[in-house]
């Protein structure tokens, strides 16, 4: 059962660090981005290819991955999304930009599929078969540096977002939009800005993931859907509901697998998640009053 705990946390901070830039981007702009496993897929192809092309270290790979990854969000949201928004601002209920992020989706998993063809990928590393031992719990390095890294990066985003100027703008405009643009905050540039900032804590998750997941076109529906659960069950736009909802979600699924074949651990966290949204519709640290 230790075992088990243990790989549960591992694996659950990269979930929750997946479902931190996707609660972030709702948070601030009440947008749901249907895109958001395949834009993993994406910050995971970029890091393979730095690590087999460039001959990079997967973690100095970081510094190729989350720049590309900020600049690919800005940008999808400034010529994309943005333009939707903009035109539905007086819809009672826009749905634009959901089918927006759905169909950017779509693009993404074929063009890569059809550029990269689907076969499966890993890469080796120097760690990629070590072991670490603690307490009579063996995990594999690999997996204990992945939550390193997710530590690492949380607390860093949790200094940007209540030590520095723009974290302050980016929860102001979360918080009120038309107040913060009374105050002289630019939404805009500010919801570009959250975009970009969700897509690069999805690119270090991405990094977090290669040295112990295959790579392949379509991986992205596997983790964007526990994505989505993770965000529901910590509450929609709840950033610590995000942390704690991927580490609740990894124990589950690591302990479900000491009872059920492994292949049916998801849908019995699935289960368990629709049991739970029958008693608290609004997460864990949701409003039932925020919508």
């Amino acid at each position: 059962m230790s075992q088990a705990l243990v790989h549960g946390i591992l694996m659950g901070s990269v979930y929750g660090l997946i479902a931190l830039g996707l609660t972030l981007i709702f948070g601030i702009m009440k947008v749901i981005n249907f895109g958001h496993g395949s834009f993993l897929m994406i910050a995971m192809f970029l890091s393979y290819f730095g690590i087999t092309s460039l001959g990079l270290h997967p973690y100095v790979s970081l510094l190729i991955v989350v720049p590309a990854m900020f600049l690919i969000g800005y940008g999808v949201n400034k010529f994309l999304v943005q333009p939707v928004l903009n035109k539905e601002a007086d819809v009672r209920e826009p749905v634009g930009a959901l089918l927006l992020t759905a169909s950017v989706s779509i693009v993404l998993d074929n063009g890569i599929l059809a550029t990269f063809g689907g076969d499966y990928r890993t890469i080796k590393t120097s760690f990629s078969d070590a072991t670490v031992t603690f307490l009579g719990v063996t995990n594999g390095l690999s997996r204990v540096y992945a939550f390193v890294l997710c530590i690492i990066v949380t607390a860093i985003f949790y200094w940007i977002m209540n030590k520095t100027e723009i974290g302050r703008q980016i929860r102001a405009v979360g918080q009120d939009r038309n107040a913060a643009k009374l105050m002289g905050i630019n939404i805009g540039k500010t919801f570009n800005i959250a975009f970009g900032m969700g897509m690069a804590l999805l690119g270090t998750a991405g990094v977090a993931l290669l040295p112990f997941n295959q790579l392949y076109p379509t991986i992205g529906g596997l983790f964007g859907t526990t994505a989505f659960v993770t965000v529901v069950l910590g509450g929609l736009g709840s950033i610590p509901g995000a942390i704690i909802g991927g580490l609740l979600i990894g124990i589950v699924e690591s302990v479900a697998t000491l009872y059920v074949a492994q292949t049916l651990a998801p849908a019995f966290v699935l289960f368990g998640f629709l049991l739970f949204l029958t008693i608290r519709p609004s997460g864990l640290f949701g409003s039932p009053h925020d919508w």
